[in-house]
């Protein structure tokens, strides 16, 4: 393998790819033992893996620079493109689940795989190719117009993430103008989002009641896998972090209030844990990947093997840049079994977040990649794969002395903070996106308006002293996954939970936690939510009692040392 800079992407060849896709469906459909429809069946994967790679490496070269035309066109062409296989790969869906063999099949992979591909059949069809093509180019034109934003501040162009380190400003009133111009930012684009998010909340309605679906919230639990819990479960559970996690999170607040001696606690005092100013890392980019690397090699044998891997192949991008895309993630090129992390640091404690964060991510894939054979397995729904990312930020605690030195304290104090804090918005969101979907002709302003009211019902503490755009309900915009990847967010408030629950017994036996994170690590999405649950020796969210059991230990720790 070449380092990422070095791959050279090319078009996959679609019309090679169709062929594939043909000749299989019609040897699975023929087919007079298992042997031929499994051999049909990683040839198609062996194809479909190569054009995932090409695509992925793509999106990452078009997100490191939305302004990247070339890039930017082959993204388009490969959404059209793709969208049009759409056809093809359903008759070679339908023919491997309508196969004589599917329980051949089941017994050597397990049924998770036919779950996937009976919803599948469910969601996708020719009949909504037009609305997935335009739903993929209001995407993109969402991802430019975030990217692009930027604002004059103390003499530089900032975009969100500058204006975020000085959100973290010990001096008061330069929190208070970040804040301004980072609510202004938003304002000023705010026309476009709106634009934007309406023809999104539309084209998602339309495709829905085309396949059959009463509402796209429907559609949606389909599309993410969610086979074990329903939109009741949901609200049950955003109804226990109300009742247990909104009144904890309020005693932290007045806690960090007092803390920073101010007489009313404005949201951008949020940012700021400590009076003289968070703890920060130290060092350049180069030395904080380094100082993982040490960090991961003490870590496991494993996880060490993991890291080098990344660092020798480069497969990083990692510093804010203009028109850069916002926010972080990880991907993969499956034809190299190598994933990819995507950040932008901007010098605060967040940078060495995504070094666990993101980097939980691609261990897990890491690990997935080289032991599961069918790629479709390699990952599990969101709710599971947030367990691998929140969980190894609390494993890499005993590390943190590497990125703080002496401030190390401060950080984990501010993470857990932060980690706790963060639940009550992130069902917010997930409310907030019910709402939505259940009324898909509500207006901008309506929207804002509900926004609003769910935040008061969660968070009652948020306060934007005065700012008439974010008083209104407008905060909402600043989340890019309520347009990107719809209904994707309660998924780290049911992983928050299980990672803590992780961190409780890394307090008491380290190696049996990290033992049974080693095998949700590997298991991927080879089973189901539930299942997967109980393959990483953890309590189910949905479960009464197991929200508060997960959190109380953390809020107490936080307590005792805030």
């Amino acid at each position: 393998m070449e380092k990422f800079s070095e791959i050279r992407y090319y078009r996959p060849d679609i019309e090679d790819l169709k062929k594939t896709f043909q000749q299989a469906t019609q040897k699975v459909t023929n087919a007079e033992s298992y042997e031929e429809v499994r051999e049909a069946y990683f040839e198609v994967q062996e194809k479909n893996e190569e054009a995932a790679t090409l695509y992925s490496i793509a999106h990452v070269r078009n997100t490191m620079n939305t302004t990247d035309e070339y890039y930017d066109g082959e993204i388009s062409w490969l959404r059209e493109e793709m969208a049009k296989m759409t056809a093809v790969n359903n008759e070679w869906v339908k023919a491997l689940t309508k196969s004589r063999f599917r329980t051949d099949f089941e017994n050597e992979f397990g049924k998770q795989l036919f779950r996937l591909l009976d919803a599948a059949l469910l969601t996708e069809d020719e009949r909504i190719v037009p609305e997935m093509i335009r739903e993929g180019e209001v995407c993109q034109d969402y991802r430019k117009t975030a990217a692009q934003a930027s604002i004059e501040f103390m003499g530089e162009k900032c975009n969100f993430y500058g204006l975020l380190k000085h959100m973290e400003s010990t001096d008061r009133q330069e929190r208070r103008d970040a804040f301004r111009a980072w609510a202004q930012l938003y304002e000023d684009i705010s026309p476009q989002l709106d634009a934007q998010f309406t023809e999104l909340v539309s084209l998602r309605d339309t495709m829905a009641h085309k396949m059959g679906f009463k509402t796209y919230t429907e559609m949606a639990y389909l599309l993410r896998g969610r086979f074990d819990y329903s939109q009741e479960d949901a609200a049950r559970f955003r109804e226990q972090i109300k009742e247990i996690v909104t009144p904890a999170v309020a005693k932290v607040r007045e806690r960090q209030r007092i803390h920073l001696g101010v007489d009313k606690f404005h949201y951008y005092d949020e940012h700021l844990k400590f009076p003289e100013g968070n703890a920060l890392p130290i060092g350049s980019t180069e030395e904080l990947i380094g100082k993982a690397q040490k960090m991961y090699r003490e870590m496991s044998p494993e996880s060490g093997e993991f890291f080098d891997f990344m660092k020798e192949y480069e497969l990083f991008d990692l510093e804010t840049r203009p028109g850069k895309h916002m926010g972080g993630y990880m991907t993969r090129f499956s034809s190299y079994k190598a994933p990819f992390i995507f950040s932008n640091f901007n010098g605060t404690d967040a940078d060495v977040d995504v070094l666990t964060h993101e980097a939980g991510h691609a261990f897990q894939g890491y690990l997935s990649m080289r032991s599961i054979p069918i790629a479709d397995l390699c990952g599990s729904t969101s709710e599971i794969n947030e367990i691998h990312s929140m969980s190894m930020e609390h494993f890499a605690y005993p590390w943190m002395d590497l990125f703080f030195g002496e401030n190390a304290e401060k950080y984990r104090t501010a993470h857990l903070i932060g980690a706790l804090c963060t639940i009550p918005y992130l069902v917010s969101v997930d409310e907030f996106q019910h709402r939505v979907y259940a009324e898909p002709g509500m207006s901008a302003k309506d929207r804002r308006t509900v926004w609003r009211e769910i935040e008061k019902k969660y968070m009652p503490w948020r306060d934007y002293d005065g700012n008439t755009f974010l008083e209104e309900g407008g905060f909402w915009m600043q989340k890019q996954h309520i347009f990107l990847y719809p209904f994707y967010y309660i998924d780290y408030a049911l992983a928050q939970v299980c990672a803590f629950q992780y961190y409780g017994r890394m307090k008491e036996n380290r190696e049996a936690a990290w033992k049974d994170y080693l095998c949700l690590c590997r298991a991927g999405g080879t089973k189901g939510y539930f299942e997967l649950l109980q393959t990483g020796n953890l309590l189910n969210p949905f479960k009464e009692g197991t929200v508060e059991k997960s959190v109380d230990h953390v809020v107490k720790e936080i307590l005792d040392r805030y």
